[in-house]
Order: C-alpha cells, then sequence, then structure tokens
C-alpha cells in the first residue's frame, strides 16, 4: 500500500507532486488552481462582476462590472469601469443643466439620413420607453438640415447627444466637411455619446479619429436595449 512520503523525505520536490498518495491530488487540482490566480488578480479592480446581468453585457469581453453612482439602487444595469469613467463627465453636465435648464429634452439623437426607419428609430422607441426626453430629427428638423446645424441644433434643445455610429453614417461623414476642430469644441462640452452598431471604432478611426477617440457604448459589446438602458439611466434626474 503506497504511502505518504512528507514524514520521512518531505515534499521537497515539486510540493507533493512526486509523492505516491499525494501526487494525483496536485495533478487532480492543478488546474483549478491556475484557474482561481487568474481570477483573483481580477480583485485588483474596484468591483468584481455583480451576478450573471454583469457578465452577459460585456459580451463575453470583459467578465468586470461596476454601478456608477447615478444608478438607482434597485437597477439591474451593469456597466464596465471603462463606460463609468467614459459617462461620468457627461453625467456632471447633464446634472448641472437639469439644474441651470430644467426645460431642456434628456436626449438629442444624431443618426444618418439612411437609419431613419432602422436602428435610428429602434433607439429612439427604446428611449421613449424609458421614459427619455428625445429630439429626433424625424419630427424635430426638416429634411435636409446639415449634419452639424443638426448637431449643434439638437445640443442647444437637450442635455446629451447621442451620435449613433452606423456604416451609413461613416459613408455620410466624410461627405458633411465636419472640420476637426468643429468637432472638437463639440466633444470638449462632454455632452457627445458615441453609440457604434453595426461597425466598430476602428471603422470609426478610418473616418473620425476624434469621434474614435471618445468612449461610449456599443452593441457588439450589448444589445440596444440594454445600451437604451444605461442612456435612460445616464440622463435621469
Amino acid at each position: 500500500m503506497a504511502r505518504c512520503t512528507a514524514p520521512v523525505r518531505g515534499h521537497t520536490r515539486g510540493g507533493g507532486a512526486d509523492c505516491p498518495v499525494c501526487g494525483s491530488r496536485y495533478s487532480r487540482y492543478s488546474g483549478y488552481s491556475s484557474g482561481y490566480s487568474s481570477g483573483f488578480r481580477y480583485s485588483s479592480y474596484s468591483s468584481p462582476s455583480l451576478g450573471s446581468s454583469g457578465g452577459s453585457q460585456s459580451g463575453g469581453k470583459s467578465s468586470r462590472s461596476t454601478k456608477p453612482r447615478w444608478s438607482g439602487a434597485g437597477s439591474a444595469v451593469f456597466y464596465t469601469p471603462e463606460q463609468v469613467q467614459a459617462l461620468t463627465p457627461v453625467r456632471e453636465n447633464v446634472e448641472n443643466l437639469a439644474a441651470s435648464q430644467p426645460d431642456l429634452r434628456d436626449v438629442f439623437l444624431c443618426h444618418a439620413w439612411d437609419d431613419r426607419h432602422g436602428s435610428a428609430k429602434e433607439l429612439h422607441d427604446l428611449l421613449e420607453t424609458r421614459g427619455v426626453r428625445v429630439w429626433f430629427s424625424e419630427k424635430d428638423l426638416g429634411l435636409g438640415v446639415p449634419m452639424m446645424r443638426a448637431i449643434d441644433k439638437g445640443l442647444v434643445n437637450s442635455r446629451v447627444g447621442i451620435v449613433l455610429v452606423t456604416p451609413a453614417m461613416l459613408r455620410r461623414l466624410p461627405t458633411e466637411g465636419i472640420a476637426d476642430k468643429e468637432l472638437s469644441a463639440l466633444l470638449r462640452r462632454e455632452r457627445l455619446v458615441p453609440v457604434v452598431h453595426g461597425t466598430t471604432y476602428e471603422e470609426l478611426e478610418k473616418v473620425s479619429l476624434l469621434l474614435a477617440s471618445r468612449a461610449g457604448l456599443s452593441t457588439a459589446e450589448e444589445s440596444m436595449a440594454e445600451v437604451a438602458s444605461k442612456i435612460a439611466e445616464l440622463v435621469s434626474i
């Protein structure tokens, strides 16, 4: 019958891996040990993953999730730390504008003309279902208005601007003549949030490095409904 070698020779080699009794136990748990170590490194972030909702909303790219200060105690919406960092200055502007200009709409939705009956309408409807007052060109702006004028008018009348970045938007941006200095001025206001849908930030970089530099939300990582829920929380006062 095999006996543990620790009382005689000690477990000096492989931490017991060579012991005829303990060796099989070590090999059986080695995979678990490695996995746990990887998970423990995750704890360096301020907030661990909170439930299954947090994991699913990261689209499998990251299991980290947290709750920003503006998220209600009973909220089931979770964010990545990067999203919280990007959205916090936008939230601060929402709070300031709500106090100084209470009659503003919550959100204006900037989108490409080709998306007006598709993804833009979908996001608009999801937001309004969640009680968000949306400035939408289909009902608030005449046809053929240049994008920069639409953005300016939308921001004047709303607290937050959502730019729906789609393949159609990527085709439209170069033809709008949006100067870097104009876009930079808009981004400095900390009131624009890109929502990337059906494309990637890498594709956006090819058209607008400035807009791509602003972290936002993406339907590659979560559903359009989850994006709408985050925007709704962002502008809720």
